[in-house]
């Protein structure tokens, strides 16, 4: 999309000195605006197997980003090569272990020369009462969750020491708002919101921004069941003020935004991205 300045547009630089934009001088691109530009950064995308991460990783690639795409499912991997084309490295890597997290940093280093910014988009959601949960189902919340987030931040950071980079990880406004039902998701959410502002406060002089963006409920397939049970769904979309769930779509923009130059200087923050909900 191409935005023109068709009229003199005044604004106070820098300096609180006045300054004028004419019209046809410049037309900013949303794709092409500095500020905005991504074109060659070597960025990975984990869970980019299906849903979130699957939309991630198209939408780097569209805007010029040389992209790996991990997931634990070497089939969702093997489909989404074929979809995106041959110059996409493909990666199957569990990230809760720390062997296979260094090694997805090694070969997109070894193929593309760098690593410019992690994605982390992998991620587990399970609903139920307290009572009833198995131990089970808790622990592996927290294994890949909150473990995975540390052991692919950890592994990220080394592969930028020397260059700094972005790290990006996907939380959820359950680090927030206190869901019944959902204390496996929303301690390891909650979990991953401290983990962002400690390693953003250590990793700052390195020139590492760590940073989680905090959706609402968003249509995906990790969603998609409980999505299904009506009951369910009416709840949910009755806490979002804006009235509907969010999409892939919704969190582009700021993963742009956190990737970019316009984002340098964002560090140790979870943005919410959330139609209102933690307003509720």
């Amino acid at each position: 999309m191409i935005f023109s300045l068709f009229r003199d547009i005044q604004y106070q630089n820098s300096l609180g000195m006045m300054s004028t934009i004419s019209p046809g001088k410049r037309e900013i691109s949303a794709m092409n605006d500095p500020l905005f530009d991504i074109r060659g950064k070597s960025i990975v995308v984990a869970g980019a197997g299906s849903g979130l991460g699957r939309a991630v990783a198209r939408a780097l690639i569209a805007r010029g980003a040389r992209v790996t795409v991990a997931d634990i499912s070497t089939e969702s991997l093997i489909a989404l090569g074929t979809e995106l084309g041959k110059d996409v490295l493909s990666c199957p890597t569990d990230i809760t272990s720390e062997k296979q997290a260094n090694a997805l940093m090694a070969r997109a280093a070894e193929r593309f020369g760098a690593v410019d910014g992690v994605i982390n988009t992998a991620g587990i959601l399970r609903i139920a009462p307290a009572l009833e949960m198995k131990e089970e189902t808790f622990r592996q919340s927290m294994d890949i969750n909150v473990t995975g987030a540390f052991l692919l931040s950890r592994a990220a950071a080394r592969a930028m020491e020397g260059k700094g980079g972005r790290i990006i990880h996907f939380a959820s406004v359950s680090s927030f708002v206190s869901n019944i039902n959902y204390a496996a998701y929303a301690t390891s959410k909650a979990a991953m919101w401290q983990l962002t502002r400690v390693l953003a406060r250590e990793w700052a002089p390195k020139g590492i921004t760590v940073n989680s963006i905090g959706p609402a409920m968003t249509e995906t397939g990790m969603t998609v069941d409980y999505m299904s049970d009506g009951a369910f769904r009416a709840q949910a979309l009755a806490s979002i003020p804006m009235g509907r769930f969010g999409s892939p779509d919704d969190l582009i923009g700021m993963v742009v935004l956190l990737l970019a130059p316009a984002g340098a200087f964002i560090t140790g923050q979870t943005l919410y991205i959330d139609g209102g909900r933690t307003l509720v």
